[in-house]
């Protein structure tokens, strides 16, 4: 029976409502009480019981991004699916999980229960395990993954969708995006069609100078096209954020400061995105270029 009014947040930026309650078994993996689960399992509660709700998720999922490895444990030895697809919305397997949220206990365990690197993506906000540990910043992770056959150049999902490099470099993990870069990651994946990036875009968001200058000396192209919906090419998303310097190394490199870029049927210039944000140190430098 569902335990109603569970409130929690979920790594995605998400809120459990009533409607995602979880069963007993789902709430006491999630906080961690292996006596709970054992004695929960040994009445016979099944293991695989579904996640419920639009961001649900099994019992062994929901230990596996809480890093309760003995619980992980317990639920294998009882049958939990290691590869169990997630809720609805973000649907992510227990190893996903556990690497974006930094729990190595948990991976190696994940690892050695047979849980496959490269499951298929759920399509909205789907993550691989090394993607997730990307996004995270945890080379460690990363590296164990990449070990285990992890693919470096996998497909990525259709919403909200980051390759491991494109993840990294949105979220200014310089030493993993070096690593990636010296392991053959392909710096010119296309950004997905709904709230995509390309790395080149993800680190002139931030208003990284390193991170830019990084991916442009391996042949990033400055003029890639933005996601479909809310997306910009790299020079757009710089201006409109206010990273003069960024927009100034962007523009040396070729940036189009013409090309038309946002979202669908409300595209602008660089310039016109920089002063409708109000960001006047952009929109003088790019005034001095259209001159």
């Amino acid at each position: 029976m569902p335990v109603p009014g569970i409130h929690f947040e979920e790594d995605e930026g998400d809120e459990y409502t009533a409607d995602d309650a979880l069963t007993p078994l789902q709430l006491a993996a999630w906080q961690g009480s292996t006596a709970t689960v054992a004695r929960l399992l040994q009445n016979g509660v099944d293991p695989n019981e579904a996640p419920r709700g639009w961001y649900g998720k099994t019992a062994l999922q929901a230990a596996a991004m809480r890093g309760h490895v003995d619980v992980v444990r317990r639920l294998l030895e009882a049958g939990a699916e290691v590869d169990a697809p997630g809720g609805n919305n973000g649907g992510r397997a227990a190893l996903a999980l556990a690497a974006g949220a930094g729990q190595s206990a948990v991976v190696d365990a994940l690892l050695d229960a047979g849980a496959d690197v490269n499951l298929p993506l759920h399509k909205y906000m789907g993550r691989s395990p090394l993607q997730a540990a990307a996004e995270a910043g945890d080379l460690g992770i990363v590296e164990k993954l990449l070990g285990a056959g992890a693919h470096l150049n996998g497909p990525i999902a259709q919403h909200i969708g980051r390759s491991p490099l494109q993840a990294a470099a949105e979220n200014g993990h310089v030493d993993i995006v070096e690593f990636f870069l010296s392991r053959g990651a392909s710096v010119n994946v296309p950004a997905c069609r709904y709230r995509g990036i390309t790395a080149l875009q993800g680190a002139a968001a931030r208003g990284s100078v390193e991170l830019v200058n990084r991916l442009l000396e391996a042949g990033a192209d400055v003029n890639a096209p933005g996601s479909y919906f809310m997306g910009g090419a790299a020079l757009w998303l710089a201006s409109g954020a206010g990273h003069t310097q960024i927009v100034e190394i962007l523009l040396h490199a070729g940036a189009d400061a013409s090309a038309l870029s946002g979202n669908q049927g409300q595209q602008s210039a660089a310039l016109q995105i920089a002063n409708s944000k109000g960001r006047s140190e952009v929109v003088e430098l790019l005034v001095k270029v259209k001159s």
